[in-house]
């Protein structure tokens, strides 16, 4: 069995501002064309027991970072709605979003009845939420003719014994239940489901804490990858990593992909953290 690919088996400042925090997180990274440059935006919402954090920002090459944070707390008003504008190569960039109905369902990110658009130079160059009619009457502009890619979903977890989220392994695609439970009975073992099925079981984990196997959702092949070693040898809160990368296509023809558009192949990382 191969172990963790190497560019994520590494991510200790965004580990270490977790653990500090708290907080459940969701990272999305999408990669869009911004003046005929591609632009990496990226999404990330927080929660905890009392509020919501939406940030959504970018980091261009040359330019400084553009970046705005909202905070949904429930004991005083927040705007719900709104838009804000930076400037970017002298002209606006703008963010609008309308979170006023959006449906949660006990998850970190909103799942339906919202948008948050980004408009440049007169298109909008991304479109999130289930609300994208409603995005492009509000900005009065059409969406752009190269459509926004999803890198990269990251996500940090906590629990004692299970774990489970929902996401989509497609932007366009439909939500999907993880379930992933680690027990301690005469041996160690971890169970992975998606949506009620069982895909994987390790048994004797403390002699398989890192591996991978290759499992069908939809007649569609998902590499899924897991280092738990922390979780049996660590102490204090400490969180093992879990990637899900959709491998429809061959890895030569992947490689080929990530090099034209200069973005790696899709991949979902979970960072579970597993409290005493």
């Amino acid at each position: 069995m191969a172990g963790i690919p190497s560019c994520f088996s590494s991510d200790n400042d965004d580990s270490a501002a977790v653990t500090r925090s708290g907080q459940s997180v969701v990272t999305s990274v999408y990669r869009t064309k911004i003046k005929d440059q591609w632009r990496f935006i990226t999404v990330t919402w927080c929660r905890d027991l009392l509020l919501h954090v939406f940030t959504i920002s970018m980091a261009p090459e040359t330019e400084s970072e553009c970046s705005f944070k909202i905070e949904f707390k429930p004991w005083r008003f927040w705007k719900k709605q709104g838009s804000k504008v930076f400037h970017l190569n002298g002209k606006e960039l703008c963010v609008f979003w309308d979170l006023r109905e959006a449906k949660f369902s006990n998850a970190i990110e909103p799942e339906s009845e919202y948008y948050v658009a980004v408009v440049y130079n007169g298109e909008i160059v991304l479109n999130l939420g289930n609300m994208k009619k409603e995005a492009i009457r509000k900005t009065g502009c059409w969406p752009s003719s190269t459509e926004p890619v999803l890198v990269t979903r990251k996500e940090h977890l906590f629990g004692r014994t299970t774990f489970v989220t929902r996401f989509k392994f497609q932007d366009k695609g439909s939500f999907n239940e993880i379930f992933i439970d680690c027990r301690n009975r005469d041996t160690p073992e971890m169970e992975i489901q998606i949506n009620g099925t069982k895909v994987i079981l390790v048994k004797n984990l403390q002699w398989k804490f890192r591996g991978n196997q290759t499992i069908v959702l939809n007649k569609s092949r998902i590499e899924v990858y897991w280092d738990v070693h922390d979780w049996l040898f660590g102490r204090g809160l400490r969180h093992g990593l879990f990637i899900f990368r959709p491998t429809e296509s061959s890895a030569a023809e992947n490689s080929a992909i990530a090099a034209a558009y200069g973005a790696p192949e899709f991949s979902v990382l979970l960072y579970a953290w597993k409290m005493e």
